[in-house]
């Protein structure tokens, strides 16, 4: 596992007025701040390719592995592949065996998935049924559905702002880089986060339609390795990886936070191509930005992971593996899925009230707050941006799970041209 070795690396010594400075170039674009609806311009120039979030978890059965990829466009490439990588082992942190489910979209409506070697689905998808594989092994959907991840865009950018502006204005930082904001500028930031134009919190992405990959599989066909199972998704044409994805947020919210315009891109280009075994090389990168969300509720040191006994340097440094390692971890042992991070907060943060829960993401985790709250005051719960929902709910159960899609969305789009919004560039 990556985030279980050691980044071999001298401290660097950087001024705090060349650090606030970075920090502001890179927050005041905002691009960071939607699950992966938005990510590098080569992403953004091709929705079809751009993974917008993954979702993986058990079955209320004990016998199913739910997976869904919805991707930001409003129809599938016939040029891409999309896929499923499954890593699988008997304890986390530790996997033997990989299954790859592969689909491809020959033609609109109709899938052509392979579930490794096991079983062969080809036909249309559309269908509220999906399309059983041919051994009966899985069953597949894709098609167009409401995107059930929520967020409140305007006041995580506004909270940013408050933030940024009090480092620009000479806050200063601990020795491990940690922004320490005055009990008034941190009680301001959290009010900014968990309010729109300050009023009630509204969902950006409200009504939000995306193209979605929805699968149902045996997890006998998966769990070669053991039952704890990892999970990622990408987007590939022949010649390389367009996009990849596992945990919300890793990406968009940590790599390039803290870099210059244009530097922030190349690095997220680089995490796209790279795999969650040849991530460390972000490991430098993401602590920074730790020390960054750190310090956000006015405390330093209150992160999930952190060792106070550690040295200065080291303090993200555990954190930071983890996340580069960006996969969704689901215990396929449990058929009870309650909470984002479970996995990992059973194993590494003492919870044993989580030892028996799937983890992993079902569509209607409140992903955002738990990931948020972990990485500013180290719990799962305690920072949210006011919202706990989205509009149109999802099932846990109930093939294939996304709501049907929203006939008014406009999903920030430019000219709506055929019979939805035209596969442009995501705006704010």
């Amino acid at each position: 596992m990556v985030w279980q070795g050691a980044v071999n690396r001298s401290a660097k010594g950087e001024s705090a007025g060349v650090a606030w400075a970075v920090f502001v170039c890179g927050l005041c674009s905002g691009s960071r701040i939607a699950s992966n609806h938005l990510d590098t311009p080569a992403v953004i120039a091709n929705p079809q390719a751009n993974i917008g979030d993954i979702y993986a978890w058990t079955a209320s059965d004990g016998r199913h592995l739910n997976l869904i990829m919805d991707i930001v466009g409003h129809s599938f490439s016939d040029k891409l592949s999309y896929v499923f990588y499954i890593d699988s082992g008997r304890e986390f942190g530790k996997t033997a065996a990989t299954t790859r489910i592969v689909c491809r979209f020959p033609e609109p409506s109709v899938a052509d998935c392979r579930l490794g070697n096991v079983d062969h689905a080809h036909g249309d998808a559309s269908g509220s049924n999906g399309l059983e594989g041919a051994k009966h092994r899985f069953r597949v959907f894709g098609g167009l559905r409401d995107d059930p991840f929520f967020n409140n865009v305007k006041g995580t950018r506004a909270a940013y702002q408050v933030a940024f502006a009090a480092m620009k204005a000479g806050v200063t930082s601990d020795t491990a880089g940690c922004p320490m904001f005055d009990p008034a500028t941190a009680q301001k930031i959290i009010y900014e986060w968990r309010h729109t134009d300050g009023g009630p919190a509204t969902n950006f992405l409200a009504h939000w339609t995306t193209s979605a990959l929805v699968l149902s599989v045996d997890l006998d066909a998966v769990d070669r390795g053991g039952h704890m199972l990892a999970v990622w998704g990408a987007t590939a044409p022949p010649a390389r990886r367009f996009d990849r994805l596992g945990r919300p947020l890793s990406k968009n919210a940590l790599v390039g936070l803290t870099a210059a315009d244009g530097v922030d891109d190349t690095l997220k280009e680089a995490w796209n191509r790279a795999t969650p075994a040849t991530s460390a090389r972000f490991v430098s990168d993401v602590e920074k930005s730790l020390a960054f969300y750190d310090g956000l509720d006015g405390a330093c040191g209150n992160q999930f992971l952190i060792d106070n006994r550690a040295d200065a340097a080291e303090r993200y440094r555990p954190l930071a593996f983890l996340l580069v390692d960006d996969r969704l971890w689901v215990n396929a042992a449990s058929a009870k899925c309650t909470q984002l991070f479970a996995v990992e907060l059973a194993s590494l943060g003492g919870r044993t009230d989580l030892s028996d829960d799937c983890g992993g993401r079902t569509p209607t985790y409140s992903a955002s707050n738990t990931w948020r709250s972990l990485l500013v005051e180290g719990s799962a719960t305690g920072i949210d941006d006011g919202l706990d929902h989205d509009e149109h709910e999802p099932s846990t159960t109930e093939f294939p799970f996304l709501a049907p899609p929203d006939a008014q969305a406009i999903n920030h789009y430019g000219p709506v041209k055929g019979n939805g919004p035209a596969d442009g560039a995501y705006k704010e």
